[in-house]
């Protein structure tokens, strides 16, 4: 009987093919979706996707992989924040 070894999460990577499909890996999570905006934790950080008649055509969270169809306007992305201060100490810089 072969073990099933389940591997460590692929790294974050995504590749656009013209405006109108997006393949992703390194997805942990999506915090929302509609068909304008599709938000996700991904290894490198919260991603952002902005566009029209965005849908999620695949998605594994086990495997980390997604892909989204539909016209594709911007990509974005916000650093993952661990902890420590509130809106005073970010905006004071500390």
């Amino acid at each position: 009987m072969t073990e099933r070894i389940s591997s460590a999460p692929s790294p974050h990577r995504l590749t656009l093919e013209g405006r109108g499909n997006l393949i992703l890996t390194g997805v942990e999570d999506v915090k929302r979706f509609d068909e304008e905006e599709i938000i996700m934790t991904t290894s490198d950080g919260e991603l952002f996707v902005h566009g029209e008649g965005l849908h999620i055509e695949a998605l594994s969270l086990d495997g980390g992989e997604m892909r989204i169809t539909g016209r594709i306007d911007s990509l974005s992305y916000e650093e993952l924040h661990t902890g420590g201060g509130g809106f005073f100490s970010r905006l004071m810089g500390g």
